[in-house]
């Protein structure tokens, strides 16, 4: 931990309530006390004031994990969850000193207000404040040649290695906020070919490509073997991974995706979306894609989310676009692989996915063997940026279970 990253707050009498706990309320009172701590050891607690701003609470959540008791010690980190136009989010973890067991996570959504009460856009300096720290912690985007096209990856951090690939038609920045909270763990995130930041190939691919380009990836970092994480299409591609260099993947997340291939419908879905591409460009993409993408909470609540996923998927070029669909169009049905998966398989699925039932997710978890399955309550198709305490939690207890 990074000094000045971390606050240490011991827990009185009066924090807890009558039976002597700590419960949600007064965590949310030290979450709050600890965001003030660190701005005193920083800029100073009239940071806002100075910049004619105040840092409004739009939404907070506490996730209460073990039981914490007057006289202990508690370790506060902060990360940046997301930073947008006229607000942020922080993302909070609260670990015992005495044996560094998370006690509990906190989220909180906060919009800049002006003197007349409306948003006004994040200071500057607020955001090298908190902008910079989280920087630091979470390292910045490389570009790698892979296999003869210039890949942009987010390579953060050291030990057993989480290999993250991300959905159709985003790229590698939506697992930040779950990549942020797992310290100790190696965290690689690439763009995958012709999406993002990374080239686009002249000639069309296939799962296989990718999945290629991602072996290719981990022997340029020198990575034997990793937990390959997959939102979506990326855990299609995670399927192909499977079973084109078993030896490669430790763990296998399957976050909102499925292992059937598809069908004749869904196959002639993906040919009009390519046809209209060709035809009009892609930026018609996000506007019909994006209210199914998310879930009607996260759309009617959490603006800064959708215009970051809007952000993303009006970026990418025609071409990178229409070599995904036909890559998906055309893969293989992962339901024969399912019973003969030996490794650790963790899958999770939004409550509100409107692209993939939870229903069908929770078959494809059945029929792994001894997979884990999990639920993430108010989560559509993009659960890792619209529920990222709960969903970074979910996976990372998964992961410290590897260990």
């Amino acid at each position: 931990m990074e000094s000045g990253t971390a606050v240490e707050l011991l827990v009185y009498p009066d924090d807890c309530d009558a039976y002597g706990h700590l419960n949600q309320a007064g965590f949310l009172r030290l979450f709050e006390r600890a965001r003030w701590e660190l701005l005193a050891r920083g800029p100073g607690v009239d940071l806002f004031e100075r910049q004619g701003v105040w840092p409004a609470v739009r939404k907070a959540s506490v996730e209460f994990l073990r039981q914490v008791y007057p006289g202990e010690h508690l370790r506060f980190d902060i990360e940046v969850g997301h930073w947008g136009e006229t607000s942020f989010t922080l993302l909070q973890r609260a670990r015992k000193l005495a044996n560094d067991e998370v006690a509990a996570e906190c989220e909180t959504v906060f919009v800049t207000i002006g003197g007349d009460g409306r948003p006004v856009r994040v200071p500057a300096a607020i955001g090298q404040f908190f902008g910079v720290r989280a920087s630091r912690r979470t390292g910045a985007s490389r570009q790698y040649a892979v296999r003869g096209l210039s890949t942009a990856v987010d390579l953060t951090g050291d030990g057993p290695a989480v290999l993250f690939v991300h959905g159709f038609p985003l790229d590698r920045t939506m697992w930040r906020p779950i990549a942020a909270t797992l310290t100790g763990w190696q965290r690689i995130a690439p763009d995958l070919r012709g999406m993002g930041l990374t080239e686009v190939p002249e000639a069309g691919y296939t799962m296989a490509n990718y999945a290629d380009d991602l072996v290719a990836l981990l022997d340029q970092a020198h990575v034997e073997r990793a937990v390959v994480c997959g939102m979506s299409m990326g855990g299609y591609v995670a399927f192909e991974l499977l079973r084109r260099h078993p030896g490669r993947v430790q763990a296998l997340v399957l976050v909102n995706s499925r292992a059937a291939a598809d069908d004749a419908e869904g196959r002639t879905r993906r040919d009009g979306m390519i046809a209209r591409i060709r035809r009009d460009g892609p930026r018609f993409v996000a506007e019909e894609m994006l209210p199914r993408l998310l879930a009607p909470t996260t759309l009617q609540t959490m603006p800064d989310v959708v215009r970051q996923v809007r952000s993303m998927m009006t970026v990418h070029n025609g071409a990178g676009l229409i070599g995904a669909l036909e890559a998906m169009r055309d893969r293989e049905s992962a339901l024969p692989l399912l019973p003969e998966i030996t490794v650790p398989t963790l899958v999770v699925h939004g409550s509100d996915d409107q692209l993939i039932p939870v229903a069908e997710a929770r078959v494809m978890a059945e029929q792994i063997p001894h997979a884990h399955f999990a639920i993430i309550p108010s989560a559509g198709h993009v659960a890792p940026m619209e529920q990222p305490v709960n969903t970074g939690r979910v996976i990372r207890e998964f992961l410290e279970a590897l260990l």
